[in-house]
């Protein structure tokens, strides 16, 4: 990474577990598709496998030479030494016995040049974070339930008005 600091774009971490150790390679299609693309660029990324006693073992990205995580030797010049023991071992405290996770660290490069805007304008970043897909989804199904009830309150309003209506005449 030779970029200066100002043209930087936001960066993330994100941990990926596949209980069971049930990893297939089929997201890393879509990770190099992004890659290339020139949407993110992979800082850092360790795979950590846990065992049912709850012991941990993990591998750096230069030590998966084989398997499906080979495809991503491409980008391996753009890691940098992010991750620290202690990053792995948190993530591993959380992760269940008997899964593996990749704990996988890169930059927003789509957001690189208003992120390099705002800095040059004098601003800052004051708040960030990520809403889950999960509580989204729920929010919106709340929102459309209410939605149907009040269509469904007013149908019954506007019936209750036409038997009324009907009565009198």
């Amino acid at each position: 990474m030779t970029e200066p600091i100002d043209e930087l774009g936001p960066v993330d971490y994100l941990v990926v577990e596949f209980p069971g150790s049930q990893f297939n390679g089929e997201i890393l299609p879509e990770l190099l598709a992004l890659v290339r693309h020139g949407v993110v660029r992979i800082l850092d990324l360790a795979v950590i496998r846990k065992s049912e006693d709850g012991s941990f073992e993990a591998f750096e990205f230069a030590e998966l030479s084989d398997g499906p995580l080979a495809e991503l030797r491409e980008i391996e010049r753009d890691l940098a030494d992010l991750l620290t023991d202690d990053d792995v071992a948190a993530t591993a405290a959380a992760l269940e016995p008997g899964s593996t996770a990749a704990l996988l660290v890169y930059e927003n490069l789509w957001a690189a040049p208003l992120a390099a805007a705002v800095r040059r304008s004098g601003g800052q970043l004051v708040a960030s974070g990520r809403i889950p897909v999960q509580q989204l989804l729920a929010s919106l199904e709340a929102e459309l339930e209410a939605e149907l009830e009040a269509e469904l309150e007013a149908d019954a309003g506007e019936l209750d008005d036409e038997v009324e209506a009907d009565a009198k005449s």
